[in-house]
């Protein structure tokens, strides 16, 4: 594992830096129009100019409450209608074929739908976020649920186990990696869906602000905000990553990518026998 020491954070860093300077070169030696790609000098420019006067603040913060809301509705439901699905074969036949025919549907071709339904307001960013991040997640936990071993499941009913326990001591804890797998996805593609929501038609929200922006020519304002997408877009995906890190810490793939040793025995799923060394 690669660690954020102050060399690598330079090296980083002076990456960064070269490739802003070979973007800003490339610009003024080629001529680019400004209407076409505009001097990183001038994204940084309208970068300040909205943040110094609170423009991008207010649109973030709306369009933040759209993602964070519509990854809650989405991944409670998908959780829950991943686990009926994974442990009832009435559901897995009756309900996943329906589902998946309207995961095919293309959410831009519903956002228009979306917002003639629910408003201008924040309700048709919730949702749209919602619709998008719903069935990664529900995959996830069909695949996670499913995946417990069946080996250990005879087992627990043979101790006379109810469903429940089995549910809470084995499928669920198993499944968890594939969840937070899911959830990583989810979080990002709530984000993009919040997005395409502002873009059809919103009141307020970065997509909205990238739409006046576009009417208006202002190129580096488009990719300010686009900017700041990118860097809000990082900061949730490491959020999860955080809270996976926290929830997993049994799990031999996060010791393996912290850096810790893992004995081969617990790598393939197996714990040492009484007597023999750990």
């Amino acid at each position: 594992m690669i660690k954020n020491t102050p060399r690598n954070l330079t090296l980083s860093a002076a990456l960064l830096v070269l490739l802003l300077v070979g973007w800003e070169l490339s610009v003024r030696v080629l001529q680019v129009p400004a209407y076409i790609m505009p001097l990183p000098s001038q994204v940084a420019l309208a970068l300040f100019r909205g943040t110094a006067g609170g423009l991008y603040a207010k649109h973030l913060a709306v369009t933040l409450g759209g993602t964070l809301l519509g990854f809650i509705l989405g991944c409670t439901l998908a959780f829950a209608l991943g686990t009926g699905v994974a442990l009832s074969k009435r559901f897995d036949y009756f309900l996943y074929p329906y589902i998946v025919m309207f995961q095919a549907m293309p959410k831009v071709a519903l956002a228009p739908l979306i917002v003639v339904w629910f408003g201008l307001g924040i309700s048709s960013k919730v949702v749209a976020a919602a619709l998008v991040a719903f069935f990664p997640l529900m995959v996830n936990t069909i695949v996670g649920l499913r995946s417990a071993d069946e080996d250990r499941v005879n087992l627990m009913r043979s101790l006379a186990a109810s469903e429940a326990q089995i549910f809470w001591k084995l499928r669920l804890p198993g499944a968890l990696p594939f969840i937070m797998a899911g959830l990583e996805v989810a979080m990002i593609l709530a984000l993009i869906g919040t997005i395409v929501a502002e873009f059809v038609g919103a009141e307020a929200g970065l997509g909205m602000l990238i739409q006046s922006m576009n009417f208006t020519m202002d190129v580096a304002g488009q990719f300010s905000v686009l900017l700041i997408l990118a860097v809000v877009g990082l900061v949730l995906n490491k959020g999860v990553a955080s809270v996976r890190r926290r929830v997993l810490f049994w799990d031999a793939s996060e010791k393996a990518s912290a850096g810790v040793p893992v004995p081969v025995a617990e790598t393939a799923g197996l714990r040492p026998a009484k007597g023999e060394a750990a």
